[in-house]
């Protein structure tokens, strides 16, 4: 198995493991953080499991960036940096989740153990810290989307995938990257049914790209960009 080959597999089943560990910490944290404070301590285990799954997925986002870099760089060098500059910045946002929930845990604890109701300030200090989860992470998806659309156009000039694969991921990228201040403007919820704007993106990044990465890779007889 040649390199390029190896490379489009191990892109191809990260894609697939970071896209399951968001859907593991959305499902199992988001709905808990839309609760009083209390019930993070009630349910320690399942924001630990969810800092960890975005902990894995910030350091997954980086590696694909890196081994896909030498492939971008042969058509591209510009969007090949700029695509590991910008995951990287993505990762970096991604973490201050983890940093949020574990603080949402001790403050949750401290609340417990206080066991005064009119401790306003640590449910103050709690939303707080969740509205900065939600901040940065929209910032890390609007990052995600610009890199992700040079991404998909260089694939598509390249046609280092099929182009239809490549027209998905612009079409997906384009609405996260819509969606991002949409959501922060309060115009619609992405985590209620403003989400279906991950739908595109989401068929591109958990089935379309890393299918045909793993079973074909890329396309040997690449359009050269001068």
């Amino acid at each position: 198995m040649n390199t390029d080959k190896k490379i489009a597999r191990s892109v191809g089943l990260l894609f697939i493991i970071t896209m399951i560990l968001g859907m593991v910490d959305a499902y199992t944290v988001a709905p808990i953080l839309n609760t009083p404070l209390n019930n993070i301590n009630l349910n320690e285990i399942r924001v630990i499991i969810g800092a960890f799954c975005i902990l894995l997925m910030s350091i997954g986002v980086v590696f694909i960036a890196i081994l896909l870099y030498p492939i971008l760089e042969k058509h591209n060098r510009l969007v090949a940096i700029t695509y590991v500059s910008f995951r990287i910045l993505e990762c970096l946002l991604l973490i201050i989740g983890v940093i949020v929930y574990l603080l949402l845990i001790i403050l949750s604890q401290e609340l417990v153990n206080e066991g005064s109701p009119d401790a306003s300030y640590f449910h103050t200090i709690g939303a707080l810290a969740i509205e900065a989860r939600y901040g940065a992470y929209h910032v890390a998806m609007f990052i995600l989307s610009i890199a992700s659309l040079m991404l998909c156009y260089l694939f598509y000039q390249t046609k280092l995938i099929p182009r239809f694969i490549s027209v998905v991921g612009l079409i997906g990228y384009a609405l996260l990257l819509l969606s991002a201040p949409l959501d922060i403007l309060g115009i619609i919820d992405t985590t209620g049914a403003g989400g279906v704007m991950y739908v595109p993106g989401a068929i591109f990044e958990l089935i379309l790209l890393p299918i045909w990465l793993i079973v074909k890779g890329f396309n040997s007889s690449t359009v050269v960009l001068e």
